[in-house]
């Protein structure tokens, strides 16, 4: 599998303490980073979409 995706996986996984912190404990600085967080997963996200898009172009091409 891609690399990208394990790295996703990854990152997914460490946000897991700011999210708890924030929707079970209420703090509102784990809140901040939930949502930074959110926003490089929707980045890394975004490389494997486009990587997977220029892969089943390549195979067509082919």
């Amino acid at each position: 599998m891609s690399e990208k995706y394990y790295k996703l996986i990854e990152y997914l996984k460490s946000l897991e303490p700011d999210v708890v912190k924030f929707y079970e404990k209420g703090q509102a600085a784990a809140g901040t980073r939930v949502r930074k967080g959110m926003s490089e997963l929707k980045n890394l996200a975004q490389e494997i979409r486009v990587e997977v898009q220029d892969l089943k172009a390549n195979k067509k091409d082919n």
